[in-house]
C-alpha cells in the first residue's frame, strides 16, 4: 500500500473514534455533571531511508472540557453544585476519584454518598459524616457542613495540578495519574445541580462534519482500490 493509503486509513480510524466521542457527548447532554470530550488529532511521520517518508494520523488523546455547565435550582438539601474550578473528591474501591455530579444522599451509616454509594470526602480526605439526629443540614459556599447552625465538617474541593492528567472512568467520574491540589476559590451551592457542559447543536454539527470527512476518505480508498486493481489487471494480461 502506498503512503496515501496508509495516511487515509489511519485518519479513518481516528474519525471513527471521534464519531464515538461526539455520540457519547450528545447521549449525555442531560447527565448531571457530565464533561464534554473532544479528540486531538496528531501526525506521526517516519523517515524511510532511500525513499519517501511515511505519514500516519493519530487520534488517541482525549481532551476534557472544564467549562462551567448550567446550574439548575432543585431545592434539594443534599444537591450541590460547584461554581468555578474544582471537583468533589470521592472514595471508591479503586481509590480516590473526582466528580462534578453533586446529587448526593446519606447512607444508613450516616455517610454522604454518591448515587453509586461512594463516600464523599472532606477537605482532609476523611468521609463526610452527617449524624442521624443532625436536623436541618446546611452547606456554606466554602463547603462547611453544619447542622442546626453547628459546624460538622467541610466538603473537599480539589483539582488536578495538570488538567491533562484527567482520565475519564465513566460518564461523570475521573481519576488522575498525577497530583491534585485543594481549590480555594471554588464555591459550593446547596440546592443546585450542575448540568452537562455539552453544546448539543455544536456536537450535532461536528458529527455531520466527521461523517462527511469519513465518507470522503472512504471514497478515496475505493478509488485507490479500483486504480490498483486496474493496474494489476493490465500487468497480468
Amino acid at each position: 500500500m502506498e503512503n496515501a493509503g496508509y495516511t487515509t486509513l489511519t485518519r479513518q480510524t481516528g474519525l471513527m473514534r471521534e464519531m464515538q466521542v461526539v455520540a457519547n457527548n450528545i447521549a449525555n447532554a442531560a447527565t448531571t455533571g457530565f464533561r464534554q470530550e473532544g479528540l486531538v488529532f496528531g501526525e506521526y511521520v517516519k523517515r524511510i531511508e532511500g525513499g519517501d517518508s511515511l505519514s500516519m494520523a493519530t487520534a488517541n488523546i482525549r481532551n476534557t472540557s472544564l467549562t462551567q455547565g448550567a446550574l439548575t435550582q432543585t431545592a434539594g438539601t443534599l444537591d450541590f453544585a460547584i461554581e468555578g474550578d474544582g471537583f468533589f473528591l470521592i472514595e471508591t474501591p479503586a481509590g480516590e476519584r473526582l466528580t462534578r455530579a453533586g446529587n448526593f444522599a446519606v447512607s444508613a451509616e450516616g455517610d454522604l454518598v454518591t448515587n453509586d454509594g461512594f463516600r464523599v470526602l472532606d477537605a482532609g480526605g476523611a468521609p463526610v459524616f452527617i449524624p442521624p439526629d443532625a436536623g436541618e443540614v446546611g452547606v456554606s459556599a466554602d463547603g462547611t457542613v453544619s447542622a442546626n447552625g453547628r459546624p460538622l465538617t467541610q466538603i473537599g474541593l480539589v483539582k488536578p495540578i495538570d488538567k491533562l492528567d484527567l482520565i475519564r472512568e465513566d460518564g461523570v467520574m475521573f481519576r488522575t495519574e498525577g497530583e491534585f491540589e485543594p481549590v480555594l476559590d471554588g464555591r459550593i451551592l446547596q440546592g443546585f445541580l450542575e448540568g452537562a457542559n455539552v453544546d448539543p447543536v455544536g456536537q450535532i454539527a461536528r458529527m455531520i462534519e466527521v461523517q462527511r470527512a469519513y465518507e470522503l476518505g472512504q471514497s478515496f480508498l475505493d478509488s485507490e482500490n479500483q486504480r490498483i486493481l486496474k493496474a494489476l489487471d493490465s500487468i497480468t494480461r
